[in-house]
This record gives C-alpha cells, sequence and structure tokens, in this order.
C-alpha cells in the first residue's frame, strides 16, 4: 500500500486523513493496515513515534462504520496516552455518529456511568478503571467484537497483567484482536496467545532501535554537577525541553528551582490529579511553558511535535525506557537532540541501555563508583582464631587465676588501692570509726541482753528467722510502745495488747472472722 486510497476503507475516513495531513502511510500503517481491514489478528512491533495510532485507527473506525451494531474496545496503559488515542480516534471519526467515552483513572466515576448509560460503541481506557466498570456492571462488552491493546510492553510492567486477564473474560469470541508494542520482551508472548488467534506477526524496524534522527550525547559528571549541567544545557539550547527525572518530589523541586531561576516551567507525575495532568500538558503543548519536568509517566504516548530537546536528568530504571524517552522528541521524521547525565552511580544502566541498542556488538562500558562491586576476601573473618589458638581468658592447664600478681598483691588477694575485703561476721565498730577500721560485734557492744530472742535482726519483724548473733541491749526495745527516756531503746519484744499482731492474721483469717461475727 502506497497510498491510503489504496486501501479499502470508506471515503469518510479517506477525506478526514487528507485534511489531516496523512497521504503517504508510514511502513507500519502500509503493512498492518490492509492486513487489519482482511479481519486477521495482527501482533505489530516498530519503533515509537512511526504512527501506530493509525495503523489500528483506521481499520478501527472502518469496522465501526461497516457494522453499525459493532462497538470497540482500546486499552492502553496510561491516561495521557488514552486520551490523545481517543482524540486522533475522534479526528479519524469526524462527523460519523459514533458515541465514544473514556474511561480513566482520576475522573468522576458518575460522570463515566452517565456515558455508558448512552451505549458508546467505542470504549477507550486503562485497564484498572475499564476493570472497575466492569465489576460494578456498569460496562458490558458483549457486543464488542474489534479490540486493541496499546503499549502492552508498559502494561504488563506496570503490573495490568491480572486486570488484562479479567478483561478478557468478559469479552466474546468472536471478535478481531490488534496488538502493538515499541518493544517485544518475552512475557507479551503470553498475553497474546490468550487474546489473539492466528496473529499475523509485523515487525517494522528494529524493536530496540531509537528514532534515526535522534542526535544522542553522553555526559559523565557527579550527581551534585547534575544540576548545574542541567541550567547551562537550557541556557545553550533554543525550543521545548522536556526533563525527565526518577521522583515525583524529585519532579516537583526541579520544577521549583528552575522557576526561581526565571524559566517557565512545569511539572507532571503521577500524583497530580487527572484535571491538573491536562492543564499541564495543555500548556505545555501550547508552549505556555517551555520546560516539562516530568517521571516515566510521560516517556509513552505524550505526542507533542514541537519537543525539541530530552535530557534524561536521572537514568530509566529499564532499559526499554530509554526507547520511549527519547522517542518525544524527532517525531514524524523530524529532528531532536537527547542528552544524558550518567553519574558513577548510573554507569551500570547506561552499560544496559547499550547492550539493549546494540545486541551482539562489543560496547565501551563505563566504569562505576569506586568500591562497586564484590568484594574479595583478603583476610580472616573478624575475630577468627587459628587453631590450636586459646581464647581470651582462656588459662593453660595448670595455670592459676589472677590473684593480684606482681607489686599490686596484697595479703588478702586485693590489689594496692582497693580496700581490704570486709571479713564476715563482723560489725563495723562506732568506737573507732573514725579509723575506719573493723571489729566483731561483741568488742562493739560489751552489753548483751540475756532475754533477747535469738536470732532477731535489728530493724527485722518479729518472728523472723535470722543467723546472726544476739542483740544488745542498746538496741533492745522495751515491752510497749512507749519512751522510758531519751536513752532508752525500743524493745525486740512486741507490745502485748492481748491479740495477735496484725501482721499474724492472715485475709482467710480475716474472711473467717467476719462470718463469725455475722
Amino acid at each position: 500500500m502506497e497510498t491510503f486510497n489504496d486501501a479499502q476503507i470508506p471515503q469518510q475516513v479517506f477525506h478526514r486523513l487528507e485534511q489531516l495531513g496523512l497521504v503517504k502511510p508510514t511502513p507500519i500503517q502500509a503493512k498492518a493496515i490492509p492486513v487489519a481491514l482482511e479481519g486477521n489478528d495482527i501482533l505489530g512491533s516498530a519503533q515509537t513515534g512511526t504512527g501506530k495510532t493509525a495503523a489500528f485507527g483506521v481499520p478501527l473506525v472502518t469496522h465501526l462504520i461497516n457494522d453499525e451494531q459493532g462497538g470497540a474496545l482500546v486499552l492502553l496503559p496510561t491516561r495521557e496516552l488514552a486520551g490523545q488515542v481517543l482524540k486522533t480516534l475522534e479526528q479519524f471519526i469526524g462527523r460519523t455518529n459514533i458515541p465514544a467515552v473514556l474511561l480513566i483513572g482520576g475522573e468522576d466515576m458518575g460522570k463515566q456511568i452517565r456515558k455508558l448509560r448512552a451505549y458508546p460503541r467505542l470504549i477507550v481506557g486503562t485497564p484498572g478503571r475499564i476493570n472497575d466498570h466492569l465489576k460494578r456492571g456498569t460496562l458490558k462488552l458483549d457486543r464488542t467484537n474489534f479490540m486493541v491493546l496499546d503499549e502492552v510492553d508498559r502494561m504488563l510492567d506496570m503490573g495490568f497483567g491480572v486486570q488484562l486477564d479479567a478483561i478478557a473474560k468478559f469479552l466474546t469470541s468472536e471478535r478481531q484482536t490488534l496488538m502493538f508494542s515499541a518493544t517485544m520482551p518475552s512475557n507479551i508472548q503470553k498475553v497474546a496467545a490468550k487474546y489473539l488467534k492466528d496473529p499475523v506477526r509485523i515487525s517494522v524496524g528494529s524493536a530496540h532501535a531509537t528514532a534515526p534522527n535522534v542526535k544522542q550525547e553522553l555526559v559523565q559528571l557527579s550527581d551534585s554537577d547534575k544540576f548545574d549541567r542541567l541550567t547551562k544545557e537550557i541556557e545553550d539550547r533554543e525550543g521545548s525541553i522536556l526533563v525527565f527525572i526518577k521522583t515525583k518530589y524529585a519532579a516537583d523541586k526541579m520544577a521549583i528551582k528552575l522557576k526561581k531561576l526565571g524559566h517557565s516551567v512545569s511539572s507532571l507525575h503521577g500524583d497530580l490529579r487527572q484535571n491538573k495532568r491536562n492543564q499541564v500538558i495543555a500548556g505545555f503543548r501550547s508552549k505556555k511553558y517551555r520546560i516539562l519536568v516530568a517521571t516515566d509517566v510521560a516517556a509513552r504516548g505524550l505526542d507533542i511535535p514541537h519537543i525539541e530537546h530530552v535530557i534524561n536528568h536521572d537514568m530509566p530504571q529499564s532499559p526499554e525506557d530509554y526507547i520511549h524517552r527519547i522517542g518525544r522528541t524527532a517525531r514524524a521524521g523530524a529532528k531532536g537532540e537527547a542528552v544524558n547525565f550518567v553519574s558513577p552511580a548510573d554507569a551500570s544502566k547506561w552499560n544496559a541501555i547499550q547492550r539493549l541498542l546494540n545486541p551482539g556488538q562489543k560496547i565501551q562500558k563505563l566504569a562505576g563508583p569506586k568500591g562497586a562491586g564484590p568484594k574479595k576476601f583478603r583476610g580472616k573473618k573478624f575475630g577468627a582464631k587459628k587453631f590450636g589458638e586459646k581464647k581470651f581468658g582462656e588459662k593453660k592447664f595448670g595455670e592459676k587465676k589472677f590473684e593480684g600478681k606482681g607489686k599490686f598483691a596484697s595479703k588478702d588477694g586485693a590489689g594496692k588501692g582497693f580496700a581490704p575485703r570486709k571479713p564476715k561476721n563482723k560489725n563495723f565498730n562506732s568506737d573507732e570509726a573514725g579509723q575506719g577500721s573493723y571489729a566483731p560485734r561483741s568488742e562493739a557492744r560489751s552489753e548483751t541482753r540475756s532475754d533477747a530472742k535469738p536470732g532477731r535482726k535489728f530493724g527485722a519483724k518479729p518472728g523472723a528467722k535470722f543467723a546472726g548473733n544476739s542483740r544488745s541491749e542498746s538496741n533492745a526495745r522495751p515491752e510497749g510502745n512507749a519512751r522510758t527516756d531519751g536513752n532508752a531503746k525500743f524493745s525486740s519484744k512486741p507490745a502485748s495488747t492481748g491479740k495477735k499482731p496484725r501482721w499474724k492474721t492472715s485475709k482467710k483469717k480475716k474472711q473467717q472472722a467476719a462470718k463469725a461475727a455475722a
């Protein structure tokens, strides 16, 4: 197919393509459109920015015009890409009465339900929100006999495999399915086996090749020098610039820093509400903002022709995402430039990208940070002992324990400078307290009570057992609680009140006494 007029498409569609300036099809369009118009399933892959939307959009609109009772479903990974594809398909539809609806997250569910009550024939959305409507019963796919899955590799990377399996259960068996992807990893083959029936494999160019009109530049620097180099690149370049950064927080922070320097800039990431996303993209498309700082949410589906420069401030986690990032420039045959900031920590990511872009070729690897990689064992482990070496504190056979050897030794075994050990069963002599000596209890207290109860310790409760010496008279307690004079001490015996002491009355006896009194 050299022109769109060669294909068997309705005249209204052909006129719309002419009005849009689409006269000569791209390679993927020339191969895919005739096969799809014949009713075959397609598994297609091509470089990003080669016109895959028209490759499945023209057959889709043709199918809806020819089959007035049929419906079509288009699944895409991101909200931005879904909105852009619907806008392109509506351009192909023109004035033809084919109602359409966009089902994406971040928008009012009630508003989408009201649109679904009008029985739209074209449904475009993301797998998560479409699956939600299927579970609620607000969406029926019994008339859907044409299906498109675009950017399947991205959907699988985002974890939409479970949702795709759930959606497949609601589809009719009699349908035509077109599956497109910029890259073709092995897991796509499993998805293709579930959705496609005897598909025609169409591949244009290398799936891992970048756009030929993109000039790529490598800048090796440290992480601390990235911002200064970014400002220099912005000042030295003209036209719109798309800056890719790793995290949502870093994107907002970078936009604020650039705005303080006087640049017209905005940020785009997944935490923004859908209406805010639309405002940011519309402002960048209308050149209200010269610079857009974005995460990988803008790596696919952002079709803005005037993007002239892409700066990878942070390298992507997946090598395939690099192809989609720099594919945002040099769209539809235009020229563009891509600048890559690679720090020592990003060396392994850059090497993986080069292996993907140049399979089977020897690449010049970048060195990573110093000390990176596995370290070789260069000696014994900490705390390891040689065979036969004794542990710390272990004594040889027959060796005595430390008892104050050398000049620090004393008679009682304590080292010099330590207080002498307190002898057992001895009390401090109060008469010799100034000298700090010890004396037996019998010497410190000459007078003892003959009637003192043996085994009583001063301050102990009556009846408590104590294997010690008898009390001295000076510590004895007199009968009763009254004091006799200033020199009188307390008796060791409790006061005789005729009753048992309270401490001898147990809780159980108290309860028994209370019952007897009652």
